[in-house]
């Protein structure tokens, strides 16, 4: 299936990927409702979470662009020294919109 790159396929695309991601968020709630949180299920949840950020992050790290390493490192520093992950992130945006203009 291939969709025509015209602004209506563009719009037509991001549509569908509205559906898609509301219906997996809502889905994974109440998929989720018929689970009973224990300290097992929780920690599977948070281990989770983790895989995914660093399955993210390791790809970005070892290939690539100045930008995306320099937004890393900022995010990583920022992280370390605020302890807040809202200001480290937009930090972390600056860092690597700074060094695309500037490079």
């Amino acid at each position: 299936m291939t969709i025509e790159t015209s602004p209506a396929g563009v719009l037509a695309l991001i549509a569908i990927m509205t559906v898609v991601t509301l219906l997996t968020r809502f889905g994974g709630v109440y998929v989720m409702s018929f689970v009973r949180i224990n300290p097992r299920v929780e920690s599977f949840i948070n281990t989770m979470a983790s895989s995914v950020l660093i399955a993210i992050i390791v790809p970005m790290a070892v290939g690539g662009d100045p930008g995306a390493l320099a937004a890393l490192v900022a995010t990583a520093v920022a992280m370390l020294v605020l302890h807040k992950p809202l200001p480290a992130i937009a930090i972390g945006l600056l860092a690597a919109a700074m060094v695309r203009y500037l490079f």
